[in-house]
């Protein structure tokens, strides 16, 4: 009887002093430096980190090779178009534009125009990565898992280059004075480039979809009114992110094992185009042969892509013989200049002179410059964009030299060797122009064809299958020959 009165009383005791213990508890396991609210500049800097290095990334392990710039020598699936589920650029950009949403929406709960403009045009670099590689995917209902819509339908390509373009339109107006943008690892939060960004980026969309739509008064209306709608005009606008020395901001590849990096090598398509020019861009693309170094006489010798592994290895009397890609975009990425040359691309200068080129030369714009000046400014801004002095006769050279006749391929070709190492901007930009020739290796597995899309990933058919359904009956079949809507 008396234990019982004794756990009554400790019982009783409890009760009297849970409130306070309670609070007690509360205060000491709350950390006082605990971040509570999410804020704009918290949210900015991973969503561009996050992207940016995804497309490094898509640029090593698919994009160089699809499109002809670098080769593989050792487990060469991805360059015999033995691709698998690529579903890494679907699942970090739609976990990204999580954020996006939340960031849109905080810019809007803010007022905060400048924050708004420049995650709109996040907004559509993302989204144009998606429907560039994937074709009808997810839009306007895509980030409404909030709103209970956990399926979301998939919207045609066509629809999505409307959101897209708009988005870039809204966010050049909204963009000027106003709050400062504080996280912004591509321009450190002048809004004025970030408007540059978004013209320059409305003038590769509407080239891209130009094959389907007259986009001719649009262009025009951007290059004729620099003051409303501001562009690239040097390469210091270009909309990269540029690495650091130090963990965890260094150049993605720079932490690749050395036997990775060695897998992949100088692609003979690229290597023998740059040696035929006698252009210097392939120091900083490739390292001259282990066999010719020793030898004391250094030369650049490329594979052709898509070969079988015995193959691969043995070309041309083995590994040692075959160059490898440059050490800029590997050890030497922290060095003086690897910092300026090994970078995540959004868009670049280079890239909206050969656009710009372009659309002269197809009577889509007029201007004060004509399609060769464009296109030689093209070509000086993409040496200066990889820190490499051009030659002072490179622009008269045989193959280089403009010629009216020759125009887009001249143009194209400078613009494929320009877009070394961006991403898969140079696969998307090649689907539509054809130039220059891509070649499917030789023990290539999709029937001499070289893809032209990825396959939706396959957690779709399990996650989303009636609206996946429904793009592939209207798209075609879900293979990596179907073309998208843009792709004549």
């Amino acid at each position: 009887m008396k234990k019982i009165n004794i756990y009554i009383g400790i019982l009783a005791t409890g009760l009297f002093f849970l409130p306070s213990c309670t609070q007690d508890y509360v205060e000491k396991n709350t950390d006082p430096n605990a971040i509570t609210d999410v804020t704009a500049d918290l949210l900015l800097p991973g969503i561009i980190r996050t992207s940016v290095n995804e497309m490094v990334n898509q640029s090593w392990g698919i994009g160089n090779i699809v499109i002809q710039h670098t080769a593989k020598i050792q487990f060469v699936s991805e360059d015999r178009y033995t691709w698998g589920d690529r579903d890494g650029l679907w699942q970090n950009m739609y976990n990204n534009l999580r954020n996006v949403q939340l960031l849109l929406d905080l810019s809007n709960k803010n007022n905060a125009n400048n924050y708004k403009g420049v995650t709109l045009i996040m907004r559509a670099w993302m989204y144009s990565l998606l429907t560039d590689a994937y074709g009808d995917i997810p839009y306007s209902e895509a980030t409404s898992g909030v709103s209970g819509i956990l399926q979301p339908k998939y919207d045609t390509q066509e629809a999505v280059y409307t959101g897209i373009l708009n988005d870039l339109k809204t966010a050049n107006d909204l963009l000027g004075a106003g709050e400062t943008v504080v996280g912004d690892l591509i321009y450190g939060g002048d809004v004025s480039k970030w408007k540059k960004l978004a013209n320059s980026l409305r003038l590769r969309y509407l080239m891209r979809i130009s094959d389907k739509k007259d986009v001719k008064a649009e262009m025009q209306a951007i290059i004729s009114n620099t003051a409303a709608t501001p562009i690239f005009t040097s390469n210091d606008d270009n909309g990269t992110m540029e690495y650091l020395t130090g963990a965890p901001n260094q150049f993605p590849m720079y932490t690749s094992r050395s036997g990775s990096f060695d897998e992949f090598r100088l692609s003979k398509n690229l290597g023998d185009k740059l040696t035929g020019f006698n252009d210097p861009r392939i120091t900083a693309f490739a390292q001259p042969t282990d066999a010719s170094v020793t030898a004391g006489k250094p030369v650049y010798s490329g594979v052709p892509n898509g070969l079988n592994e015995v193959a691969a290895l043995a070309y041309n009397g083995g590994a040692s013989n075959i160059s490898r890609v440059g050490a800029l975009y590997y050890k030497g990425s922290i060095t003086e200049r690897g910092l300026k040359v090994a970078k995540g691309y959004i868009m670049g200068y280079p890239e909206l002179q050969f656009i710009l080129a372009e659309a002269s030369k197809k009577g889509m714009i007029t201007s004060a410059k004509t399609t060769k000046d464009y296109y030689e400014e093209g070509v000086k801004a993409a040496f200066g964009f990889v820190d490499t002095t051009i030659p002072a006769d490179y622009l008269t050279r045989t193959g280089i030299a403009y010629d009216e006749a020759n125009a887009l391929t001249l143009i194209g070709t400078q613009k494929w060797i320009s877009l070394f190492f961006t991403g898969l901007e140079a696969w998307f930009d090649w689907r539509r122009t054809n130039i220059p020739v891509i070649t499917p290796g030789l023990d290539n597995v999709n029937s001499n064809r070289v893809p032209v899309r990825f396959a939706y990933p396959r957690s779709e058919q399990t996650l989303n299958p009636a609206s996946l359904a429904n793009a592939v009956s209207r798209q075609g079949a879900d293979n990596y020959n179907t073309k998208v809507w843009w792709d004549l």
